[in-house]
């Protein structure tokens, strides 16, 4: 049974965004009906999804969680969604939850696709747990330690979360590294230093290339200390990357290894799920540290005109956050 309409961004073309109508059905037993407080657009992959440059190997591989339509489009994608639960079984109801869902206004859902949101994190920080999955799967996949150099290339928001849980570590060296100066202060509030690519330091211990440019990755090989690993966070969609390896990646004998938040790192698949790493993730986010990666928010009635500028031209911009009023 229908219970009216909810409302939903759409990848109607490459480029081009709408937001449509479409009927919400009754929740079924075991169903939540939630209605969003608060969502996030992710700048990388959501900005290529909005372009059309989901490369067609990739199709399958890139739909998230209830994703509607296909690549490139008309598609519904999007997967940091913040809201309350207003229908289901009693000791659900009112409370504030996380899930992969695309930007919407109301949707419904099985109890296991949610996630309780801690009392102490604010809605709009809470939208932050995507990403946060993917900046603790990279720190998995480095294992990096105590007293290292840890080098971050790249201060978005994936790049910044990475360099603030490896500040963490005791006495650990870490400089995040962008071609944007204005991020130096983003830096210095995460616990980090901060250098252009020009003024970086060498010899790191631990890579962490999020620039998602051949430049970025080539100054990861340029800094990289002897048989270090370079951990590449960036996704590049139908982008092809250039690289010059006949100097320092062989030399040094370096590692260059893809990281991915698909999955668990298979080190930790035995004792890890995903819902227990989102779980950590959304207790990380309690640190109101992370509101230094707020830097816009716009009504869902604007995401149509809004999506063209974050994909195509996102100076300044680290996690824009949509509104649901």
């Amino acid at each position: 049974m229908s219970i009216g309409d909810a409302q939903a961004f759409w990848v109607v073309a490459p480029g081009r965004g709408e937001i449509k109508s479409q009927p919400l059905r009754t929740p079924l037993p075991g169903e939540l009906l939630i209605r969003t407080l608060a969502s996030a657009i992710s700048r990388g992959s959501e900005s290529l999804v909005f372009r059309g440059e989901v490369p067609e190997s990739e199709w399958l591989r890139m739909r998230c969680p209830f994703q509607e339509g296909d690549f490139p489009g008309p598609v519904k994608y999007g997967y940091s969604t913040i809201g309350i639960i207003e229908d289901g079984p009693a000791e659900y109801l009112g409370h504030r939850v996380f899930c992969l869902h695309p930007h919407q206004d109301r949707f419904v859902v099985a109890q296991d696709a949610v996630i309780e949101v801690p009392e102490d994190v604010p809605d709009r920080r809470a939208t932050l747990a995507a990403n946060m999955e993917t900046a603790i799967n990279g720190i998995w996949d480095a294992a990096p330690g105590p007293g290292d150099r840890i080098a971050v290339i790249g201060a978005g928001v994936v790049g910044c979360l990475v360099g603030a849980l490896a500040a963490r570590f005791p006495e650990a060296e870490v400089e995040l590294i962008d071609i944007d100066r204005s991020r130096e202060g983003v830096a210095m509030a995460l616990g980090c230093g901060f250098a252009t690519p020009q003024q970086a330091r060498g010899e790191a211990d631990s890579v962490f290339h999020a620039s998602a440019t051949a430049d970025g990755l080539q100054t990861a090989i340029a800094i990289s200390a002897l048989e270090a690993t370079i951990i590449e966070m960036s996704w590049y969609g139908t982008s092809t990357v250039p690289l010059a390896l006949g100097g320092a990646f062989h030399s040094r004998r370096l590692t260059l290894r893809a990281s991915q938040v698909g999955s668990v790192p298979a080190g930790r698949q035995r004792r890890w799920s995903a819902r227990r790493r989102l779980a950590l993730a959304l207790s990380l986010l309690r640190d109101p540290v992370f509101e230094v990666l707020l830097t816009g928010e716009s009504p869902f009635s604007d995401l149509p005109e809004l999506m063209p500028r974050i994909a195509g031209s996102p100076a300044g911009t680290l996690c824009h956050t949509i509104r649901y009023d």
